[in-house]
């Protein structure tokens, strides 16, 4: 089983942690199971400075999301925690821990969030303090073979593309997306990288008025190959879940084999 939750982080990493912790112990029994967090779960903050220094100190936080899925028993796809690089910025570091408390893969966001919005905020330079990464990231574990990917990501088919045909057959996507670009565009990109890829689409979402001062949009939601809402969670702290049928999904792909029809490969990455 995967879940996705949706949280409302705040300024403080301690305090995100312990909302984190309250929810673990919500969790349905039911194992295998994956659990996924929303980009910046860990520290939602007014200032790249502010974030560098919690980068700095990523292994204490790394340690901790370790012991909690020995803890609880489950695999953790922990949205994005920034950690430290060489060039007084940081990774927005998406990474797969399994249920010994490992971590099986880190991925970099690739695509970061430089744009201007009507909102409150106006002007997001996430390239001011975040380092972009370049590696494509997909992982076998016991729900599927995983892609990994990060908010922005989201508006990049060639991405999801690539992660298709390295065997992805489920797609995380941890977001912290607007209310305005979220009401408008949200829904309908992810159901549309679902479609394309024909694979499940997993979006973990911050939600709510923060203390950073931005407001985020919500809606988890989970989406099936076919395009289906399997579930979706529009407001509030919470998760929602599903049992992927990988069966239905090979089905899918054998019946209409787009991407063996795909004519464009080497442009869309």
């Amino acid at each position: 089983m995967i879940v996705a939750l949706q949280m409302c982080s705040g300024l403080c990493a301690d305090d995100n942690m312990n909302q984190l912790k309250q929810l673990l112990t919500k969790l349905p029994a039911t194992r295998p199971l994956l659990v996924c967090l929303p980009e910046s779960f860990l520290v939602f903050t007014n200032s790249g400075h502010k974030t560098l220094v919690v980068a700095k100190q990523s292994d204490v936080y790394k340690q901790q999301l370790s012991e909690l899925c020995c803890q609880h028993d489950i695999w953790l796809a922990a949205g994005t925690l920034p950690i430290a690089t060489v060039h007084k910025k940081y990774f927005a570091a998406s990474l797969l821990f399994n249920d010994q408390g490992e971590v099986l893969a880190q991925y970099n966001k690739i695509h970061l969030f430089d744009v201007n919005v009507a909102d409150r905020t106006g002007a997001y330079r996430e390239s001011n303090f975040t380092q972009a990464g370049s590696d494509t990231v997909v992982v076998d574990s016991p729900f599927g073979k995983i892609g990994l990917t990060v908010c922005y990501d989201l508006r990049f088919s060639g991405l999801f593309s690539a992660l298709q045909r390295a065997g992805a057959e489920i797609i995380l996507v941890p977001s912290a997306f607007t209310t305005v670009t979220g009401a408008a565009h949200w829904q309908p990109l992810l159901t549309a990288r679902a479609i394309e890829t024909q694979s499940y689409v997993i979006a973990a979402a911050q939600v709510g008025q923060h203390e950073n001062g931005r407001a985020t949009y919500g809606h988890s939601i989970i989406i099936s190959p076919w395009g289906d809402v399997l579930s979706e969670l529009a407001n509030g702290i919470g998760f929602i879940g599903c049992q992927p049928d990988l069966n239905r999904l090979h089905a899918i792909r054998r019946d209409m084999p787009v991407q063996s029809h795909q004519r464009f490969k080497e442009h869309l990455l």
